[in-house]
């Protein structure tokens, strides 16, 4: 900047630079005042949270109690033993009389003692090699290629089997593959191996998820669940429905109707036990509400306290006595018959109990037993229908390996991933409950895969 030659510009630009400083300097001191002029804000009060209630002593010790039954290993069966040591008695243990080493008829069945012990793992591997020949006429030379069937797989059928068995069995990450692979096995494999052959396993099993999704549909009673899922971190639905021996899994954009209709079929067949979600609202035919859910937002209501206290004990009494009778009913101590009459005192009683909170003047809970009323026949269904559970824990067990997975890996990246955990959770969860080994099913699958052959049946019978 260019200093003015001209002593009065000099001069005002000096003054206006002291006025400058002296606007900011009481700038600063008004607004020093005015944080002192504030009125000072009120403090906060937290509500102290209630002490967690103290549990009463019982005076036992951790573990097995007295009286507890020991669940002991099983034996394999003699055919599964590879090797026995015998060990044979040389002297009686009361007069040393010599003993024969051979037994007979009056000897006792020997004790058995087995140990379990892995071999040296190491996976095979095989070396294809392709030849080449010099031709002694014309110099040409002349190489074997090896066939296309063996470069299409660098994995055997058995070790995918494995890979995929521990992720969908056992929660193992691919990362977590890859190192089992080269530590375990050891046959290092890239991480995009893992994922490859996942996808390859994924479609050795679409057929085998269509026809758990065929039973399903044709089931005359299924639990059914939902969980959130994710891909690419957008969100998606985990739908699980659930018979008395098939478990099938599929993953959806949406909560709703077409979510439902895509999992136990679009005619909405059967009896049906979930919760209280409303697109559940739309089956047709006869339903059975969950009494853990139900139970679940009678706690909610009662940490409230007041009338919505009162009501939820008086509702959580009620249901401690159905459930009585339904256990006393599942033992084999009250036929169908006296379950049903001995069950009627108990739906006028917990009727009751939703008049008195619809009539309250808590607008919320009046609320809830209102749609509670709207539904209350659909409580009773387990009552009269065979087969029927008051709860559907069935459906949440079997979907706990899938919450699990979600925790672990935050979902899938793609919908190729998706199909994958859909596939392989419906197979494994099938098989758990037919008691089928899921590693031999996984190894006839890929093995059916590449030969171009039927899928083994996912459902028995």
């Amino acid at each position: 900047m260019e200093v003015p030659e001209c002593p009065g510009c000099r001069e005002r630009d000096a003054r206006i630079q002291e006025l400058e400083a002296r606007i900011l300097k009481l700038e600063g001191q008004l607004r020093d005042l005015q944080d002192k002029l504030k009125p000072p804000l009120p403090p906060r009060t937290s509500t102290p949270q209630p002490p967690a209630p103290s549990k009463k002593k019982t005076g036992r010790k951790p573990g097995g109690q007295p009286g507890h039954l020991p669940r002991m290993r099983v034996p394999v069966p003699p055919e599964r033993v590879n090797r026995v040591v015998p060990y044979i008695p040389t002297n009686c243990s009361k007069c040393d009389t010599p003993l024969s080493a051979e037994a007979s008829p009056q000897d006792p069945e020997p004790t058995r003692f087995q140990v379990a012990e892995l071999p040296e793992l190491a996976a095979t591997i095989t070396e294809h090699q392709g030849h080449a020949r010099s031709c002694p006429c014309c110099g040409e030379v002349t190489r074997a290629s090896i066939p296309a069937s063996i470069r299409e797989h660098s994995i055997g059928p058995r070790l995918t089997a494995t890979l995929s068995y521990l992720v969908g069995v056992q929660g193992v990450s691919k990362r977590g593959v890859e190192e089992i692979a080269e530590q375990i096995f050891d046959a290092p494999i890239s991480l995009g191996t893992v994922s490859n052959r996942e996808q390859e396993m994924s479609l050795a099993l679409a057929s085998s998820h269509e026809e758990a999704r065929q039973c399903i549909v044709d089931a005359a009673v299924k639990q059914v669940d939902e969980t959130g899922w994710k891909q690419a971190g957008k969100k998606r639905w985990l739908w699980v429905a659930a018979a008395a021996s098939v478990v099938y899994f599929v993953i959806h954009p949406r909560r709703n109707l077409a979510a439902l209709k895509r999992l136990v079929g679009a005619g909405l067949h059967g009896i049906l036990c979930s919760d209280r979600w409303c697109v559940y609202d739309d089956w047709p035919g006869k339903r059975q509400l969950c009494w853990a859910h139900v139970k679940r937002n009678w706690d909610k209501k009662g940490e409230k306290g007041g009338i919505a206290r009162r009501v939820a004990k008086a509702w959580q009494a009620g249901q401690d006595k159905v459930f009585e009778l339904w256990h006393l009913f599942r033992g084999g101590g009250c036929t169908r018959e006296e379950l049903n009459r001995r069950m009627m005192p108990l739906v006028m009683e917990l009727a009751l109990v939703l008049r008195k909170g619809r009539h309250c003047r808590d607008r919320k809970l009046a609320r809830f037993c209102e749609r509670l009323t709207d539904r209350y026949a659909d409580l009773w269904t387990f009552v009269s229908v065979e087969g029927i559970e008051p709860t559907n824990n069935h459906a949440e067990r079997v979907q706990r390996r899938a919450v699990l997975w979600r925790r672990r890996s935050f979902g899938c990246h793609s919908p190729e991933g998706c199909r994958f955990v859909e596939r392989i959770l419906t197979v494994v969860q099938t098989l758990k409950q037919q008691k089928r080994s899921v590693l031999e099913f996984l190894h006839q699958a890929i093995l059916a895969h590449r030969a171009g052959d039927k899928s083994p049946r996912l459902v028995l019978g």
